[in-house]
């Protein structure tokens, strides 16, 4: 014990020992993160979904819209399905903070983690779709001789730039969830070790 009145570890870390405290700053963080990534899904599919832009090529309109590339479709559902998970996971984080229990037990703790290792994987390769399209998009290939598109949809191409760093955020934030939800889920499993 030093004088502080805090357990010191072997390597003279502070070690605290309050869990309640710990616990609730977890809710609240998950509670931040989730309202983040419902956030960041719905911008995301709304600059993608109502993308277009019209253009005049030698007399023929052609209008460009999000629906002519697969991959940001895709990244239009897959933000909408997370935006929807999300939006269900941020009530059942409100419910854990107003009643202060964790309202977790382990089948729902595997179901949330499950939850959120699918959701940070669709929007992983949704997101990485989305990036290569977008590449091709604003690059050419000058091999295959696909020419670059953002040349002539600017504005369209600037909004969909737009939406897929909306969607990585996501992605990020997705990412760190999974990282929360496993740790509430596998501190499941050491809380009734029992005492030798």
């Amino acid at each position: 014990m030093s004088y502080l009145g805090v357990g010191v570890s072997p390597g003279n870390v502070p070690v605290y020992t309050n869990l309640k405290v710990i616990e609730k700053r977890v809710r609240v963080a998950e509670l931040v993160l989730r309202f983040m990534v419902c956030a960041f899904a719905v911008v995301s599919a709304l600059l993608v979904g109502t993308d277009s832009q019209v253009k005049e090529i030698l007399g023929i309109r052609k209008k460009a819209k999000f629906t002519d590339v697969k991959a940001l479709v895709f990244m239009v559902i897959v933000s909408g399905l997370a935006a929807a998970y999300s939006l269900a996971q941020v009530v059942r984080c409100v419910l854990s903070v107003m009643r202060g229990g964790l309202l977790l037990n382990k089948p729902l703790a595997w179901a949330i983690f499950s939850g959120d290792q699918v959701m940070a994987y669709l929007g992983v390769s949704a997101v990485a779709a989305a990036a290569q399209s977008g590449a091709l998009a604003k690059l050419g290939q000058p091999e295959l001789q696909w020419m670059k598109v953002c040349n002539m949809y600017a504005k369209f191409c600037n909004q969909i730039g737009e939406g897929i760093g909306a969607a990585l955020l996501l992605t990020l934030s997705m990412i760190f969830l999974s990282a929360l939800s496993a740790f509430s889920l596998f501190r499941l499993y050491g809380l009734n070790k029992p005492k030798k």
